[in-house]
């Protein structure tokens, strides 16, 4: 608990929710559809899994912009990085809710059967 006239911490500030659970293990919206993502994004206020901006879908960005939840993580296995879509720039951030990541067994990209076999010249740079 911080001191009356302590600066917030930037969790507070941002409205980052550690005690939150991701919403699965894939991007909602692509499983929704049957599309396929590259790699995955959790909202770091309400849990929503998305797709990355190298995804075709881009359903993390689309999030942040239907919402205004402007902090992601990464949603792969072994990576630990916050990002803000306001500034534009990577940060360190609190330890969120379990689990952290899409199962390893997961493929990437993914999901399983649904990608295509050129998805190679679809992901975007």
């Amino acid at each position: 608990m911080r001191s009356v006239g302590e600066a917030p911490m930037k969790s507070e500030r941002d409205g980052i929710n550690p005690a939150v659970k991701p919403s699965g293990t894939g991007c909602v919206d692509c499983m929704a559809s049957g599309r396929w993502w590259f790699h995955l994004r959790r909202c770091a206020a309400c849990g929503y899994i998305g797709c990355c901006d190298s995804s075709p879908n881009q359903h993390a960005s689309k999030h942040y912009a239907a919402t205004g939840h402007p902090v992601i993580t990464s949603f792969e296995p072994g990576e630990h990085w916050f990002y803000d879509y306001r500034t534009e720039q990577p940060f360190a951030g609190p330890k969120l809710h379990p689990p952290h990541a899409h199962p390893p067994e997961q493929p990437v990209p993914g999901p399983a059967g649904a990608v295509p076999s050129n998805w190679q010249t679809l992901i975007r740079g």
